[in-house]
């Protein structure tokens, strides 16, 4: 068969003149022949298959460059490349979707003070960080107040004083005046001064660049929690004797977790499971996760570092929240453990309960 013309080249592959045309400039799929005189460009038959993958990658919505790095790989390794996009695509149209649902709770929200029936609520908390057995010193940070828990994860050469500037710059929340319906905008403006304040240590430390923190705070408004997160610290819920985590871990290993290369048990002892794709510092993605939870009373909260939950299985972290009573006993139990499975690193953890206020 011989070459076809860019016209039938465009109906066979689904692609329109004017795209062939810019694939061509991009070098993404150059035709095989150039009329010298004309300029009129002419395809070969086998060019089809890469110019219908092109179609399809563009359908998916994969940017231009991308595709061009996928049709340089062998099937296998391109479609594991559009799987690695997809996890992308699914986790912004989570991100989406969460953002979603608040503005609608927003817009729906009644506050539950305003009826009758409803009877206000209240948190107990405790917060305790412990340098574990391994480390000399503590890089962590837990906080918690009556509006405001927060776990911070330093790392590098200034790491405890970027944790903690990193929780001081939210404890003006425990003052502020903040409504339920402000709580994103707050928690979006607070995450940016944190990471300021991480700036402004990392920039007067001897490498600023290994300078950076995990943070993972939650603001109580009286009937909601608002979440804000970035990096491996974790925000577990315990209700109805049923404990999930509700923070997703933002490390290169859990991103390959997400794209499938790698499985729960593989992850688990991955030797680069604690190399971090967001975190607060210099040069990093600081992209937090935001999300509100309505609060029932019962329910119990822990913030927690990495030192907890990579060496503590989550049944016992589990057992051991529904077991003790109260917060002061369960973060000293926590902590036990984690320094009972040897305690490799510095472990923080932050335990929250939602309770009926006596009025």
């Amino acid at each position: 068969m011989g070459l076809l013309t860019i016209g039938a080249f465009a109906k066979a592959s689904r692609l329109s003149q004017k795209a062939l045309r810019l694939y061509d400039e991009l070098g993404l799929l150059s035709p095989a022949r150039v009329d010298p005189v004309t300029g009129y460009r002419h395809y070969a038959p086998e060019q089809l298959e890469q110019a219908r993958l092109v179609a399809w990658l563009r359908r998916l919505g994969m940017p231009l460059a991308r595709i061009q790095h996928v049709c340089t790989l062998d099937a296998a390794e391109a479609a594991q490349e559009v799987r690695a996009f997809w996890v992308q695509v699914e986790a912004a149209t989570a991100a989406r979707r969460d953002l979603a649902t608040f503005l609608i709770d927003h817009l729906s929200w009644k506050d539950p003070a305003m009826s009758a029936t409803a009877k206000p609520l209240g948190i107990r908390y405790a917060a305790l960080s412990d340098t574990g057995l391994v480390r000399e010193s503590n890089q962590d940070t837990a906080y918690a107040g009556p509006r405001l828990l927060a776990v911070a994860d330093g790392c590098g050469v200034e790491g405890a004083p970027a944790s903690a500037a990193a929780v001081d710059a939210l404890k003006h929340l425990e003052t502020d005046s903040i409504t339920p319906g402000d709580l994103l905008n707050v928690l979006e403006d607070v995450i940016e001064q944190a990471q300021q304040a991480v700036r402004d240590v990392a920039g007067s430390g001897s490498s600023p660049e290994d300078t950076g923190t995990t943070l993972t705070a939650m603001l109580w408004t009286g009937s909601q929690l608002g979440l804000v997160h970035i990096g491996d610290s974790r925000v577990y819920l315990l209700r109805d004797g049923d404990l999930r985590q509700i923070t997703h871990d933002h490390t290169l290993v859990q991103s390959m977790v997400d794209e499938g290369r790698l499985t729960l048990e593989e992850a688990a002892s991955h030797p680069q499971r604690s190399l971090l794709v967001r975190a607060l510092g210099q040069g990093a993605d600081t992209t937090p996760d935001m999300r509100l939870h309505d609060a029932l009373p019962g329910d119990r909260y822990l913030l927690c570092s990495d030192g907890l939950s990579t060496v503590v299985p989550t049944e016992e972290i589990r057992r051991a929240l529904s077991e003790i009573s109260t917060p002061e006993q369960a973060v000293r139990e926590l902590i036990t453990l984690a320094n009972g499975s040897g305690g490799p690193d510095n472990v923080s953890c932050v335990v929250a309960d939602v309770t009926e206020l006596r009025q």
